[in-house]
């Protein structure tokens, strides 16, 4: 795979509700990034598998391969039994081959109209991009990604229980740590970026003061 050069780089890695998605969001706006959320390309073969109640690797693939990044916003995909789809099924060795190279298309070779790339997720920097020039391990306190997550489904209108959204997090946190291939850890070279006190902008903040720092060096 062709990569571009002399781009910004950006790997993030975190647990459910961390605040990864924002933060990443926001870098993509400010340093004219693409940005790919990755756990949604899971969601999607998540939703792709109950539809189809198994998983099909053949209409997986199919799907990948044609997949605008835009389908990846669509708000069906934040259900909360999507969202357990999705760590089950990112265990699979073929479904994680498969999105693979999606996603380090995404990540080395962005459209000339960015300057480079930013992937959240949670192998990112650990296998997808381990030679980036960001790497990230964001997290916060399991209570209160809870409180934000259900504060979140609230603002959606889904009825759903504080305790549960505590106890779906807890789940999805095991099932990302544990898993066999490409699980959720923080790399040595990560700087870890914990938002539990800290607000979305001081986030931010925190993040672009490392950036700047060595992109002006």
């Amino acid at each position: 795979m062709r990569k571009r050069k002399n781009i910004i780089t950006v790997a993030i890695d975190s647990p459910a509700a961390a605040g990864a998605g924002t933060l990443a969001k926001n870098i993509a706006r400010h340093y004219k990034l693409l940005y790919l959320d990755t756990g949604k390309l899971y969601r999607l073969i998540g939703k792709l598998t109950i539809d189809k109640n198994k998983l099909d690797y053949k209409n997986i693939r199919d799907k990948i391969n044609k997949l605008n990044i835009i389908e990846l916003n669509k708000k069906e995909l934040l259900a909360d039994k999507i969202a357990i789809a999705a760590s089950i099924i990112s265990r699979d060795i073929k479904v994680r081959k498969i999105v693979k190279y999606f996603q380090m298309k995404c990540a080395y070779n962005p459209p000339k109209i960015f300057s480079g790339s930013v992937l959240d997720g949670r192998d990112i920097t650990s296998v997808i991009m381990k030679d980036s020039m960001f790497k990230f391990y964001v997290t916060a306190n399991l209570k209160v990604r809870a409180r934000r997550r259900f504060n979140e489904f609230k603002k959606l209108k889904k009825r759903v229980s504080y305790k549960e959204v505590l106890k779906s997090l807890r789940k999805r946190d095991k099932l990302d740590k544990n898993r066999k291939h490409s699980p959720l850890k923080k790399t040595k070279d990560s700087i870890l970026i914990n938002t539990s006190k800290l607000s979305k902008k001081a986030s931010f903040l925190k993040i672009k003061r490392i950036m700047d720092n060595k992109l002006k060096n």
